[in-house]
């Protein structure tokens, strides 16, 4: 879908399915779940007590860092692909719809209705979300994603990087600034931004561990 087709509309009748699913799914903690099927721990005692993929991989190991990647990233692609776009009552409201959609998604992973209001921070939900309304914005963020994380070594920086990036490829991609694909890129960049700080301030710190440092090296993201 070309960035900058459609204008802001607030969902109406059937069309608010969409976001509350998006919601109830991203609430779904499947790191906190994978890794408590796996090694029966609560990965909120682990490393950083962060519910994403980064601490899910240092409790359970890297098949289930990749499975709670993937998982994350399905709870921000399946209802903004599929179910926004089906329920939208109009072609010119499906551009709107799919951001609302992808911003509940990201929300409910952030802040969980299962978790009393908390939750990992948002990168992969996310970018799932974006990756089903605009594939080229998102394989730009992608690209500085991978060039930061191995440059660099950090992964929450290289998810800052990433979120910054989205807003100025919508920009690119001709999205206008008041349309909702640069809207949400940009919302998208300050919610990871601020679930990001604590990362932030450890690598101030110098206490932020890098890609492959052992565990007892380093806090986590």
């Amino acid at each position: 879908m070309p960035a900058g087709n459609g204008g802001w509309f607030l969902p109406n009748g059937l069309e608010w399915a969409a976001p509350a699913a998006a919601y109830l799914l991203g609430s779904i903690p499947f790191g906190l779940v994978l890794v408590w099927l796996v090694k029966r721990v609560d990965l909120r005692t682990i490393g950083s007590g962060n519910i994403g993929a980064t601490n899910a991989m240092r409790a359970g190991g890297k098949p289930v860092g990749y499975a709670v990647f993937a998982l994350a990233f399905l709870k921000g692609f399946a209802p903004v692909f599929w179910l926004a776009p089906a329920l939208a009552t109009s072609s010119e409201r499906a551009l709107s719809l799919q951001v609302i959609t992808g911003a509940l998604a990201v929300l409910g992973h952030c802040f969980s209705i299962f978790l009393r209001m908390r939750g990992g921070k948002g990168a992969s939900t996310g970018y799932g979300s974006l990756i089903a309304v605009d594939w080229k914005t998102a394989l730009a963020g992608g690209i500085v994603w991978v060039i930061a994380l191995f440059g660099l070594r950090y992964t929450g920086l290289a998810s800052v990087l990433m979120g910054l990036t989205f807003p100025i490829a919508a920009l690119v991609r001709g999205a206008p600034i008041s349309g909702p694909m640069f809207g949400g890129s940009l919302l998208l960049a300050v919610l990871i931004l601020v679930r990001h700080r604590s990362n932030i301030q450890r690598m101030l710190a110098g206490t932020e561990p890098k890609i492959g440092q052992k565990k007892n090296q380093g806090v986590g993201a």
